[in-house]
């Protein structure tokens, strides 16, 4: 009997939309299942398939893949804090800032927020860049963050005072062995240490309100600073997390010099050829993301997850087992990540899309992997003057990020060698 799916689901944001939702996402991929399965049946019979099975194939993979689309937002939506100003019960220091944030905010006056920045001895001042964000409203920006940008889900993530953030790691693993009680400890004579430095680079964003909106006294303008940037900022760290140069923006994890696993040498990140360019291999095509798996250590497998962007995924999506199960299963439960194998997917769709010589899948403990550094405070400076009659507001963030463990992530390349 032929499984059939609905059309597009209404974007709401409601707990039981996206349970529908998810229920939705788990019918259309019983659809695809079957008809993939149609497909594979007719290539085995006459090594053709039908181009109408091919047709729907293609519809029912869009209509999964908008499907968890729409699912992703609403659960993004749900996390949200609402907009109205909700009393909280904060320190008195912190009640204090936030008043003179909003009377900033509304209508310029930073005296208040000169006498609290004095008193915490910042020099930060208007023209040296704006005014510090209260800790509530950076931490409610960090949380979003957090929430829809795939890379720093993943990551460790480090809070820093300083313009960057050094540290030793040791390439070889650290000094052990067993000794007597009261033996001396002798440091290991094939110790080495890297000394790492991730700088922090400057992120901005430049939201804009009119000055009815900022008059509203319901509106909690901390929260609403939120909703604002975090899209923003979050699409920003994605792509400089994946790609970046390091150059102004913070080293993505594909922009370090790589080499095959048989070669590899700490200071680059590994990868494995398909063996075919811009492609899998056309037997077995799965085999080789077995082989990624365990080109990694085990005690790094153990949180270990598979990073690609929705394209990959639609493809790897159609391989099977010898035993006929599919190999990409989806989220078992309602805010859980669909798995290759066993392990999570996370879809980051800065991820090259597969091309001749594209390194298109990444595995690998991007917690021991990957390191995120955020310098302490986010500023925003008002500007009433170059949108007129909107106000802009100048938001600035620090961010680096980089590798920190060489050996922790893997690369899957879609060439020859």
């Amino acid at each position: 009997m032929t499984q059939t799916f609905s059309p597009s689901l209404e974007v709401k944001s409601s707990a039981e939309d996206a349970v529908a939702a998810f229920n939705e996402f788990h019918r259309t991929f019983g659809a695809f299942r079957e008809t993939n399965d149609e497909r594979i049946a007719q290539l085995e019979q006459r090594y053709s398939s039908d181009v109408v099975t091919e047709e729907k194939l293609a519809r029912i993979d869009t209509a999964l893949d908008d499907t968890r689309r729409r699912m992703d937002r609403m659960l993004v939506e749900k996390a949200r804090p609402p907009l109205h100003g909700a009393e909280r019960n904060d320190a008195p220091h912190s009640r204090e800032h936030k008043a003179a944030f909003r009377a900033y905010m509304q209508t310029g006056e930073a005296a208040g927020l000169k006498t609290i920045e004095g008193k915490a001895m910042s020099a930060g001042s208007g023209p040296d860049g704006g005014y510090l964000v209260p800790a509530p409203a950076e931490r409610e920006i960090l949380d979003r963050l957090a929430n829809i940008s795939p890379i720093r889900s993943i990551s460790s993530v480090r809070a820093i005072s300083t313009a960057s953030f050094k540290k030793a790691f040791s390439t070889s693993g650290p000094a052990a062995g067993w000794v007597a009680e009261a033996d001396p400890r002798p440091q290991s004579a094939n110790q080495q240490l890297a000394d790492l430095t991730f700088p922090a680079m400057e992120l901005y964003a430049m939201p804009a309100a009119t000055q009815t909106l900022l008059d509203d006294g319901v509106v909690d303008v901390e929260q609403w600073i939120a909703s604002e940037i975090d899209t923003v900022f979050a699409e920003q760290e994605g792509a400089a997390f994946v790609n970046g140069n390091g150059t102004s923006k913070p080293m993505g994890f594909l922009a370090y010099p790589k080499s095959t696993v048989a070669s590899w040498a700490w200071g680059k990140t590994a990868y494995l050829p398909t063996g075919v360019a811009g492609a899998f291999a056309a037997a077995n095509p799965s085999d080789l993301l077995v082989d990624l798996i365990y080109s990694l250590r085990a005690g790094y497998r153990q949180n270990a997850r598979f990073v690609m962007n929705r394209k990959t995924q639609a493809q790897i999506r159609k391989f099977k087992a010898s035993t006929g199960e599919y190999l990409w299963q989806p989220p078992a439960s309602l805010g859980g990540s669909a798995t290759l194998m066993n392990f999570p997917i996370v879809e980051a769709e800065d991820m090259p899309d597969i091309a001749t010589d594209s390194f298109s899948v990444a595995f690998g403990d991007f917690q021991r992997g990957y390191l995120i550094v955020d310098r302490i405070g986010i500023r925003i400076l008002r500007d009433p003057y170059s949108a007129k009659p909107y106000v802009l507001f100048y938001t600035t963030k620090r961010v680096g990020g980089g590798i920190q463990d060489f050996d922790a992530i893997k690369l899957l390349k879609f060439g020859t060698t």
